[in-house]
């Protein structure tokens, strides 16, 4: 178990940078559901608009986040920008508080992007998603 650590809010732009990096990274991971729905319809294309299909993405996407951010508190794009999310305590996030998280963050990007564009304005850089699951992301200091 860490205490609160000293490290400092991430901003905006390692944020974003991360973020671009991970969804890279879960865009390809998506070729893994769709290819086993594929199978499954005998190679038969999904149809357009199909929800089941998109809820199976949405929670490979939830899977991915959730899972990381409990085992170390960083994604791959996270550990690629020194960033790490941990409670307000400075201890490690639950299953619960991740995806109350991520679930935050569609939110806040489904609000023309307002919920992360909030770090700027925040005391505390924290955006909506951080608010809601009462996370925080900080940067991490370069390694000697």
């Amino acid at each position: 178990m860490s205490p609160v650590t000293d490290n400092p809010p991430a901003g905006l732009f390692r944020r974003l940078a991360a973020f671009t990096y991970d969804a890279l990274l879960v865009i390809a991971l998506f070729v893994v559901p769709t290819s086993l729905v594929m199978t499954f319809r005998g190679g038969a294309p999904i149809p357009p608009g199909s929800l089941l299909f998109q809820c199976l993405l949405i929670a490979t996407a939830a899977v991915f986040f959730v899972g990381f951010w409990m085992r170390g508190g960083q994604t791959l794009g996270m550990r690629a920008w020194r960033l790490r999310l941990e409670g307000r305590d400075g201890e490690p996030i639950t299953a619960r508080t991740g995806l109350i998280r991520f679930l935050g963050g569609a939110v806040s990007i489904g609000a023309l992007g307002l919920g992360v564009l909030w770090v700027v304005l925040d005391p505390q850089q924290q955006t909506w998603a951080d608010r809601l699951a009462g996370t925080r992301v900080v940067v991490l200091p370069k390694k000697k």
